[in-house]
């Protein structure tokens, strides 16, 4: 099982998760309303820093054509995009900007897992999250178990560390941020714990 650390701000706060070999690092780039939000300049230095074998995530939350090129200069290895876009408009994304995609699934229900399907052909990771947004609201994370195994599928939605055991049995990937927060910052030690504790699970 991977890893995903989200709403990093701090060069500190990257260099912590990437040499604690978390697989991919998230950056909130045009979702101001939330207190993980960046501007450009420091999304700019962040994804500067050396990845090493770590992944740069760009969060993009409806955005508009003029976002889209201009977070593409950046550093990133995906965009993660929140948003109603049909397959073929991801499509011309990724060919365009030549970014991987992760499209985020939003699950208030169980029927709203079936929409992974819209996107099987064309998303590199489908990650299915609570439809808090920058809200860790916690869904049964269960009803993923029904999607099929070639899918590439990242799981979100107030997750901890006490979790992690059961949801190596359902998910190739678990993207984390307020479980990693004191007072809402990161908390580099909470970072340590979370990335030694998936190093474990794996070995």
């Amino acid at each position: 099982m991977q890893a995903k650390v989200c709403g990093l701000k701090t060069a500190e706060e990257v260099k912590t998760c990437v040499s604690n070999n978390a697989n991919y690092c998230g950056f909130i780039l045009n979702y101001e309303k939330s207190h993980r939000f960046i501007n450009y300049q420091i999304a700019e230095k962040l994804t500067q820093i050396n990845k090493q074998s770590s992944f740069y995530v760009g969060v993009l939350v409806s955005p508009s054509e003029e976002e889209f090129k201009k977070f593409s200069n950046l550093n990133l290895d995906y965009f993660q995009i929140y948003g109603d876009y049909s397959a073929e408009q991801l499509k011309e994304i990724k060919i365009k900007y030549k970014k991987k995609i992760i499209i985020s699934l939003q699950i208030k229900q169980e029927q709203d897992i079936l929409k992974y399907k819209i996107y099987e052909k064309v998303a590199d990771i489908i990650l299915f999250d609570s439809s808090g947004l920058h809200q860790s609201l916690s869904w049964n994370y269960n009803w993923i178990k029904q999607v099929p195994s070639f899918i590439t599928k990242m799981l979100a939605g107030n997750i901890n560390i006490d979790m992690l055991e059961n949801l190596k049995k359902i998910t190739d990937i678990v993207d984390v941020s307020g479980a990693l927060e004191t007072d809402k910052v990161k908390d580099l030690n909470k970072i340590k714990n979370f990335l030694k504790k998936i190093k474990q699970i794996n070995d």
